[in-house]
């Protein structure tokens, strides 16, 4: 059985009644608690980023990698929802003995995210909004597969930083995301979420498109000139979080890889 699904197994064992204090240790999660209308069930949150409108004054227990386990006990938590590279090894291992509820969020693709959210939901006692999002993400996602989908597909390079040179692994969310583009990650061979690789092992794989995130990653490719891959900009920052508005930037990003379909 996958770590995936024990989890769910795991925090439905424990999760008798609706959970009516919840801490998010990511932002991704704590957006899918905003989209399913349950913003009020947050009690504190990791911080990553600029937060949801909603989400302004709602407690924070620390930010990535440093979780205030002080602070997050005094809150009172009938539920964490954890992302396990939120946290330190050391700190998911607490997290677990607490005896508290912990239910873990690593979906590998777009599919078990409409998995995810329906289980969150049903958590939250929120069971018909979770079925109302889960089935409007899985319909979109259908849509995108059907309108990209290449026999050959496109051969792609995603760049996650650049000093050292990282990207996606292939059992990352962000890799079956180029593949709804009619995309796949040149990379999709590694095991590890977001591998360190070198320059010359991305023109070893021949990329038709090399995806960045600002120009200055884009200017740093240009000292190639026999590279033949189109540079282009990843659209923003949404396929970073997998919550239900990642579909729209997975469309987003269908949009610059493949603007003609």
């Amino acid at each position: 059985m996958s770590r995936y699904w024990l989890a769910l197994l795991l925090v439905f064992s424990v999760q008798a009644v609706a959970a009516e204090r919840v801490v998010s240790l990511a932002p991704s999660l704590s957006e899918i608690l905003v989209e399913l209308g349950a913003a009020d069930l947050l009690v504190g949150v990791l911080d990553g980023g600029e937060r949801p409108a909603a989400l302004a004054k709602v407690p924070s227990v620390g930010h990535y990698g440093q979780l205030d386990m002080e602070r997050l006990l005094s809150l009172k938590p009938d539920l964490i929802l954890l992302w396990p590279g939120s946290v330190g090894p050391a700190q998911r291992e607490q997290l677990q003995r607490l005896n508290i509820p912990v239910y873990v969020a690593e979906p590998h693709n777009l599919e078990q995210l409409t998995t995810q959210v329906q289980a969150i939901a049903e958590q939250l006692g929120r069971a018909q909004a979770g079925r109302v999002l889960a089935d409007k993400l899985s319909k979109r996602l259908a849509e995108l597969r059907q309108r990209y989908r290449r026999t050959e597909p496109l051969r792609v390079f995603y760049q996650v930083w650049n000093q050292p040179l990282y990207t996606v692994g292939g059992g990352q969310i962000i890799s079956d995301a180029l593949g709804v583009c009619g995309a796949r990650n040149v990379f999709d061979d590694l095991k590890l979420p977001a591998p360190q690789v070198s320059v010359e092992s991305v023109l070893q794989r021949n990329p038709e498109v090399i995806l960045v995130g600002d120009q200055a990653q884009m200017d740093a490719w240009k000292a190639w000139p026999t590279m033949a891959a189109r540079l282009l900009l990843v659209p923003d920052k949404g396929l970073e979080r997998p919550s239900g508005q990642m579909l729209e930037a997975v469309a987003r990003l269908c949009q610059v890889i493949a603007p003609d379909l």
